[in-house]
């Protein structure tokens, strides 16, 4: 090991050379045997062996169904998502026939545990729409003097300079993480949106432009018309990107990124620092990052297959997918299976059917056309292949992205939207775990190492 160092050194530290003798030694010393995990019963993922959550807590602020427990085994049902208690069908349901924007309804029930009379929507909205511009010189100094490649990271990092510009960050009481959840649900949009101008301006070689927020303007309204270089947007766009805010607003407490908000609530550190780490976690690819992945994906199939109406074809293909012969390699089909949905998730219903007017009118229907079946036709593919007959849907992400496109929406912006959306969730999640939990969430890892005797250096080989 000495001898191989030193000639590195002596030719001035080669990076390729260094970092695999680095990772090799690490390889040697930092195996663990699969196989331990299930002596030890280990929940790996915090999985039970059936794919279930471990129950790590109570909640009140909404509900992911999509399998009954019979007799001690799971069994498909049809998605149900619930806020609150309330179907999202519902919410956007009535929000569609009414012809008004829900975000905010929803945003406002998820905090409070109750919809909001008109007069109280009506207050609310007029307060997110008030904190959506940033403090004086935020933009200059935190988005625009360090630009970022990645949307999610400069979120990240702009939900964490957010503290600096607060005196009142670290108050503790519930009236001052309320007025926190209610600025940062509002700053979100104009964080993700200057912080994409930055992008472009600075990597792209492309113009910017920083439009003023509009206090008039619903959320969903404010993301298109703060995007465009025009601010100009249909009705029936905004009312779609409104039903996706409302739609990926919350998920339970179980996933991934709403685990971690809580998780860091519960060590006490500050709700700016939660945030951030939420943030984090989403930009993953086994998590919000997901719809990135679904639309080149999509862009794959769409190249690969000449007849877009003929099942056979789009069939042999997906199989090429699982078989690791196109695509990305990985043998994923993107926008298929979730944890929790099994028969079918309510959320990749209400965006197919939503989409359908707005596709026809910007001359996608094909592409629709063709999502819908490798919705229909990527079940059978999967268990032809894998031999597993557990039942498998859609999920959100295989239509959110091709929404977003429809809508002009840069692919780089998909998952920032997510964030954007499910802060009202994470703010909701970090106060109850505040108001309802007082203990440190700590689970525990079984060590498998060997008790060693010290060595002293001259003695180490």
């Amino acid at each position: 090991m000495k001898s191989r160092v030193s000639a590195i050194m002596v030719r001035g530290f080669a990076k390729k050379e260094t970092i695999n003798t680095l990772c090799e030694e690490f390889k040697k010393h930092n195996y663990i045997d699969p196989s331990l995990n299930e002596k030890y019963n280990v929940k790996r993922g915090l999985r039970n062996s059936d794919g279930t959550g471990v129950l790590a807590g109570l909640t009140q602020i909404c509900n992911v169904h999509g399998y009954v427990i019979n007799e001690g085994e799971k069994q498909p049902v049809d998605g149900e998502l619930t806020y609150r208690g309330y179907d999202i069908r519902d919410l956007i349901s009535a929000c569609a026939k009414e012809g008004r924007y829900g975000y905010e309804e929803v945003s406002y029930l998820l905090l409070f545990g109750v919809l909001p009379t008109a007069e109280q929507l009506e207050f609310f909205r007029m307060v997110l729409a008030q904190a959506r511009s940033l403090p004086q010189d935020f933009v200059q100094d935190m988005i625009l003097k360090a630009p970022s490649k990645d949307i999610m990271n400069k979120l990240a990092r702009s939900v964490l300079a957010l503290y600096s510009y607060d005196e009142f960050a670290e108050e503790s009481s519930l009236e001052g993480e309320l007025r926190k959840a209610i600025y940062i649900i509002a700053r979100m949009p104009t964080m993700m949106v200057n912080a994409y101008q930055a992008k472009i301006g600075h990597y792209d070689n492309k113009s910017t432009y920083f439009h003023p927020v509009r206090p008039d303007e619903s959320l969903a309204q404010s993301i298109l018309s703060t995007l465009r270089i025009d601010r100009e947007y249909t009705e029936e766009e905004a009312h779609l990107l409104d039903i996706c805010l409302m739609l990926h607003a919350e998920h339970g407490g179980g996933n991934n990124s709403t685990f971690v908000c809580r998780t860091l609530t519960s060590s006490g550190t500050d709700a700016y620092s939660a945030y951030s780490g939420a943030i984090g976690s989403l930009k993953g690819f086994r998590h919000g990052g997901a719809n990135i992945s679904v639309v080149r994906m999509f862009d794959t199939i769409k190249k690969g297959v000449s007849d877009w109406k003929d099942d056979e074809e789009i069939t042999a293909f997906l199989t090429g997918i699982l078989d690791r012969r196109y695509g990305d390699r990985t043998g994923l089909i993107y926008g298929m299976g979730h944890a929790v949905y099994t028969l079918s998730d309510p959320r990749a219903q209400i965006l197919r059917d939503s989409a359908e007017r707005l596709a026809a009118e910007k001359g996608m229907t094909e592409e629709l056309t063709l999502l819908k079946s490798i919705e229909r036709l990527a079940p059978a593919a999967i268990a032809s292949r894998k031999g597993d007959k557990k039942a498998i849907c859609a999920n959100v992400d295989l239509y959110s992205g091709f929404v977003y496109r429809m809508l002009g929406i840069p692919d780089e912006l998909f998952t920032p939207l997510f964030a954007v959306a499910r802060m009202s969730g994470w703010c909701a999640h970090r106060i109850e775990e505040y108001t309802t939990c007082s203990r440190i969430i700590r689970p525990a890892y079984k060590s498998v190492v060997r008790r060693q005797t010290y060595q002293p250096i001259e003695k180490r080989r």
